[in-house]
């Protein structure tokens, strides 16, 4: 099973992106497929800051992890000078930081003229599905 993140727009107030996963005989092979996709809120870059920018474009591994305030989701490890980088559900930019939130679609929900991911839990839910305990993720 393979995981990307594909940032479709980086703006100075958060990045959009797309998650994908694919199954099958791994990247760039013949037989690969497309089994699931859906969209992520990240921040905007501004050099890896904790708390306040995306992580660097790269490929990390993955664990999958619970805690009281997020249920069950997943801890992006070896992020370099960062730590408890975590895929979670959440709606808003101001909802990550410096974490990855992921949603069925990106719309303006508070009006406040910037997308927000929508149906978050549901689509971290389903994630918790169908990933295994470890997986890696490529971000570009």
């Amino acid at each position: 099973m393979r995981v990307e993140i594909k940032r479709i727009t980086e703006g100075n107030k958060q990045t959009e992106g797309v998650l994908t996963v694919y199954q099958g005989c791994g990247e760039g092979q013949e037989g690969e497929e497309k089994v699931f996709q859906c969209y992520t809120l990240e921040l905007p870059w501004k050099d890896n800051q904790k708390r306040v920018s995306c992580i660097p474009k790269n490929t990390y591994n993955v664990e999958k992890r619970n805690s009281t305030k997020y249920k069950n989701h997943f801890h992006v490890l070896d992020v370099p000078n960062r730590s408890y980088i975590l895929i979670h559900n959440g709606n808003y930019n101001y909802h990550t930081l410096g974490c990855i939130l992921v949603g069925k679609t990106l719309t303006d929900i508070n009006g406040d003229g910037l997308r927000d991911v929508t149906s978050s839990k549901s689509t971290m839910n389903y994630l918790n599905k169908i990933l295994p305990p470890y997986f890696k993720l490529t971000i570009v």
